[in-house]
């Protein structure tokens, strides 16, 4: 039997990182969708995702924004925040929190296990 591939969502819009993120998550087995930006992520918002990754820093709408709207329709969806800035989720209301937060830079093994760990 087939295991069934977990559906991701990756927003990023510094093009590098949003292809080495894609590469990396699809070969360990995951079934990755991406958006350069905070438009084309919320046009993803109607369909149905096992996780988000987001940047926060993001021109035309922020990671905030994406996790805000992700929230209000996909509650129980799992969100990272990525961020090479300050980001304080216990600053923030709570329909605004990523589940977790990953500071940039990173190792890509800590975003696995933080993915693993939430879905």
């Amino acid at each position: 039997m087939e295991k069934i591939k977990k559906r991701l969502l990756v927003i990023e819009d510094d093009q590098k990182i949003l292809s080495v993120l894609k590469d990396y998550l699809t070969y360990f087995g995951y079934d990755v969708v991406t958006a350069s930006d905070g438009l084309q992520g919320l046009e993803e918002i109607k369909k149905d995702y096992d996780l988000v990754i987001t940047d926060i820093s993001m021109p035309y709408v922020s990671g905030i924004g994406i996790i805000s709207v992700f929230k209000q329709n996909h509650p129980d969806t799992p969100i990272i925040a990525i961020t090479g800035y300050g980001y304080h989720p216990e600053k923030l209301p709570h329909g605004k929190k990523a589940d977790h937060v990953i500071h940039k830079p990173f190792k890509m093994q800590e975003l696995r296990e933080t993915i693993e760990n939430l879905i």
